[in-house]
């Protein structure tokens, strides 16, 4: 293999890339991407078996076609160290040489039929699109709630993704919170006989958000049994689905909750940051009163002392309502509907779950810190 090509775009496409390379192996080829030239193009790969992404960079000058095992932290290391433009690649049987106006680097090249192949995305079958400036809302809005640490849950620590008829809906869920959101999707194929429910992995969600560059690009999704494929205009991404079964989401979101009432989401964060000043390590805990035209916020730390924040609630005559959150699993959702003005919150009292809605297809539950 011989090419030449832009240095800032094989170090942006190495980074993209290098993001599902194993991070420990028993197999070495795995903690390496392949790289394959042909026509003028160079397809790079990675995976580490459960997920991978086979990426396109067009624009490339190919002397010989051929492939290379490359290790993405060395390539990485000296693209961001030249000032070149452009940069050569000549790989041998055993060497990868990597030319620059300065001089130049030898890689060792592993055997290219080592590496896994990435599976690509077959024409017909089923399949579903969504635009990548709505997918990518779809994941900000779901995917933070997901569980995040080392847990033998493992169903919670992916994104339910359900194809319904001519919507997608994705879910995520820690136990403590639960975020849903759904947009309309174009659907290829033939109609699934039930809503079909697939786990897709934290890995593959952020690997996937790293790929949605331009707003009107449209994305393909086509999910199986076992597996999941997102096709982009450049990428490829392919998962394994995550094991386990997802909770009954729908039996514990309430049906109907006593107070709803309209709240400003920018203000409404700006109050919730600023009472958490004073919260620590041992009390995550922010108190809310909601009152006839206002709600009090207020946190206390054992040694950090206290606030009080004060938040209007224009048009806002209900009963008072005093309920705890951690004040965490409020902000990463408030950030997460950054540009929406308002959301509605809907609650019963400081012991059963709150939602907040965001017009008819988004909701976010959670739970009430006790005591």
């Amino acid at each position: 293999m011989k090419i030449t090509c832009s240095r800032d775009s094989l170090l942006a496409a190495c980074q993209i890339v290098g993001a599902a390379v194993a991070p420990r192996t028993t197999r070495p080829v795995l903690a390496n991407l392949k790289a394959v030239a042909h026509d003028d193009a160079l397809t790079l790969m990675a995976t580490d078996m459960e997920v991978g992404i086979r990426y396109e960079l067009r624009g490339v000058k190919v002397a010989r076609a051929g492939a290379a095992i490359i290790p993405p932290g060395r390539l990485v290391s000296i693209l961001r160290e030249t000032a070149d433009d452009e940069i050569s690649l000549d790989a041998t049987a055993d060497t990868t040489t990597i030319r620059l106006t300065t001089g130049r680097y030898e890689l060792p090249n592993l055997p290219p039929d080592e590496f896994p192949d990435v599976s690509t995305f077959e024409p017909g079958g089923r399949y579903h699109e969504l635009t990548a400036g709505v997918l990518r809302t779809l994941l900000k809005r779901t995917a933070f709630a997901a569980e995040k640490k080392e847990s033998t849950r493992w169903a919670v620590t992916g994104v339910l993704w359900e194809a319904d008829g001519m919507v997608a809906r994705l879910v995520a869920t820690d136990t403590k919170r639960l975020a849903m959101t759904e947009a309309p999707a174009e659907v290829h194929g033939e109609p699934e006989a039930k809503t079909a429910s697939h786990l897709i992995p934290s890995k593959a969600i952020a690997l996937l958000e790293r790929n949605l560059t331009d707003d009107g690009e449209v994305i393909r999704i086509a999910l199986k049994p076992n597996e999941a494929l997102f096709q982009t205009e450049r990428a490829l991404i392919h998962t394994k689905l995550v094991e386990g079964r997802f909770p009954p989401y729908r039996d514990i979101i309430p049906k109907k909750l006593a107070v709803k009432l309209p709240i400003s989401v920018p203000e409404f964060l700006a109050r919730v940051r600023q009472a958490a000043i004073m919260t620590d390590d041992e009390s995550k805990r922010v108190d809310f009163r909601f009152e006839p035209g206002q709600v009090t916020l207020t946190a206390r730390g054992p040694e950090t002392g206290s606030s009080e924040v004060v938040m209007p609630l224009v048009g806002y005559d209900g009963p008072e309502v005093d309920i705890a959150f951690d004040p965490a699993y409020l902000t990463e959702m408030l950030r997460a509907i950054d540009g929406e003005p308002t959301a509605v919150l809907e609650m019963t009292d400081g012991q059963k779950p709150a939602v907040f809605r965001v017009g008819e297809n988004y909701l976010y539950l959670v739970m009430p810190l006790s005591g």
